[in-house]
């Protein structure tokens, strides 16, 4: 794990620098897990992410956008009634536990002085914020409840005393010798970055891999070297925040050499944590949240793969249809030799240059001309058949190209974009709609996003159809240059300028190609036009557009790039 109890301690240090003796202004709890509290301190506002994720929990400092519900969770407003107005009075961790006490000072509802904690335990699943009463050690609230039948060694809800997660008594590195590094290694028994994670406090498996690899195959003694060198910056509240984007990305307070890629130093603990989780936790969430709609869309398409194996099997036997008209023009000419109550005839097939004879299954049942307008009639249905199922195919075809279209903006999306979504499914009759508890508010307008080119010229974006829609017909202006990128599904992006200079053509096409399929692909083309060239055909799908008159530019999509930009 990258966030152990030594990045703890870093981030400890960066909250204090950043927050210490700020007043909490504001309170938000943006999603089920996740706080957001507004610190105004050194004359700025910090916006301190407070997270209780199962997988992305954390404490930082972060400059991202969360979008917060119409109607608070209970939580937030208990928050909100105790935590408001307060001043950070200080910041701890909790030995070299991942656990962090922020200690407040204001007034309650009755103007005394009142001191509370808030207590974030970083522990993967069991992670936890909670808020205590300093002075009785009573919990007034948690983010997540823990009944004594889920934890024998301590309960959290309201009205019961805190109780502190049980301590695993290791040593604590920081305040080791050598002999005491090494005193607890079993050098026979292997597996030594196990047993140093198991010896110290605050050590993950990461750090105890970087000692390992620091001191190579020496003696014991380079183990315990490198291990109070790895520790030294610790020691004296040093960081350099690192980014390491190799088989997989991986983040951690110092530089690890042990693990090969690209390396990204930060400024700060909070930049590099922003950078890591730049959506991946809100991919999460909306992967639970359209996990429904993802797996609807899905098979929507594979019905339409489906109908058109089948419409394309229906296809060759529709091409008999000349074969059909054949036969019925071969029995007309030769009536005179059909008796009722025949089963065949054998004929000469005037149309053969050879002059081969034909033989023509018949209706017992029937009379000659009865036989002869069977297969007229198979004839017309046939020929018929052919232009219905050349339509149904490209009718499924167009249905192929929107689903992978929303599967595309699903990737992208926010939760706010999947209701969007959802709705639009609706709307076209996909889904059936769901009722609605309150009344809808009318014209709500899509919310775009907004970007700055380096030059400063604005460029929006549309991460669904809706918003696809409403930008190019609505938003742009004739003159503006609209991007999409060629024959790939992908977001619309207008350039809100007449004259836009190369690099900032360049620019929007990588916000282009990186809200596309092709979003991990090099080399992407990106088609750009005036606005006044794109149209929508009438009847056409929500998010369709045709246009001419374009130029097509190459580029390889860039997060950071993408990011740079985000206004």
């Amino acid at each position: 794990m990258s966030f152990d109890g030594l990045f703890t301690r870093a981030m400890t240090k960066e909250l204090v620098e950043n927050l210490l003796h700020g007043r909490i202004n504001k309170i938000h709890q943006p999603y089920k897990n996740e706080i957001i509290m507004i610190v105004r301190a050194n004359g700025k506002n910090h916006k301190v992410l407070l997270s209780a994720h199962p997988s992305y929990s954390r404490v930082q400092i972060t400059n991202e956008s969360y979008e917060n519900p119409s109607v608070p969770p209970m939580f937030c407003m208990l928050l909100r009634k105790h935590l408001e107005g307060y001043i950070v009075e200080d910041i701890q961790q909790v030995d070299l536990d991942r656990m962090i006490i922020i200690e407040v000072k204001g007034r309650n509802e009755l103007g005394d002085i009142s001191y509370k904690q808030l207590i974030i335990e970083i522990m993967g699943r069991h992670s936890n914020i909670i808020l205590v009463d300093k002075e009785r050690n009573m919990i007034l609230d948690s983010i997540k409840h823990i009944s004594p039948s889920m934890n024998t060694h301590r309960t959290v809800l309201p009205g019961h005393q805190y109780v502190f997660p049980p301590q695993q008594n290791k040593k604590n590195p920081l305040e080791v010798t050598n002999e005491e590094v090494l005193r607890p290694l079993d050098f026979n028994a292997g597996k030594l970055d196990k047993q140093i994670v198991q010896s110290f406090a605050g050590i993950s498996p990461i750090f105890a891999k970087e000692v390992l690899n620091q001191a190579g195959i020496g003696n014991p003694s380079s183990i315990a070297e490198a291990f109070l060198q790895l520790i030294q910056p610790a020691k004296e509240n040093t960081s350099s925040p690192t980014l390491i984007s190799g088989d997989k990305e991986t983040f951690y307070w110092i530089d690890l050499k042990h693990i090969d890629g690209e390396r990204q130093a930060f400024s700060s603990l909070s930049a590099l944590l922003d950078r890591f989780f730049y959506q991946k936790a809100a991919r999460d969430r909306v992967k639970q949240q359209g996990n429904d709609l993802e797996r609807f869309i899905r098979n929507e398409r594979d019905k339409n793969v489906n109908k058109i194996k089948k419409l394309k099997n229906t296809l060759k036997e529709a091409e008999q249809a000349d074969y059909y008209q054949l036969l019925g023009e071969l029995l007309t000419s030769n009536l005179f030799a059909v008796k009722r109550g025949m089963n065949e005839i054998s004929v000469v097939n005037y149309y053969d240059e050879n002059g081969g004879s034909i033989t023509i299954p018949l209706n017992p049942q029937k009379s000659p001309s009865e036989n002869a307008q069977n297969y007229f009639s198979r004839y017309q249905k046939a020929k018929n058949a052919i232009i219905i199922v050349h339509e149904q195919i490209e009718k499924a075809e167009e249905e192929i190209v929107y689903l992978e279209r929303l599967l595309q903006q699903l990737e992208s999306a926010s939760t706010k974009d999947v209701e969007e979504i959802r709705e639009e499914l609706e709307e076209e009759g996909y889904l059936r709609a769901r009722k609605q508890s309150k009344k809808k508010k009318g014209n709500v307008k899509p919310a775009l996003e907004n970007y700055i080119s380096t030059d400063g010229t604005q460029i929006i974006v549309g991460k669904n159809n809706k918003q696809n829609d409403y930008l190019t017909n609505k938003v742009a202006s004739r003159d503006d240059i609209w991007l999409h990128t060629k024959d790939i599904p992908g977001s619309h992006v207008v350039i809100k300028s007449n004259h836009p200079s190369e690099q900032t053509i360049k620019e929007a096409a990588n916000i282009a190609a990186y809200f596309s399929k092709a979003r991990e692909s090099g080399s992407v083309p990106v088609d750009f036009t005036e606005v006044k060239q794109v149209k929508k055909p009438k009847g056409a799908k929500p998010g369709f557009v045709i246009y001419e008159g374009q130029q097509t530019v190459y580029v390889t999509p860039d997060l950071d790039l993408v990011r740079s930009m985000k206004n």
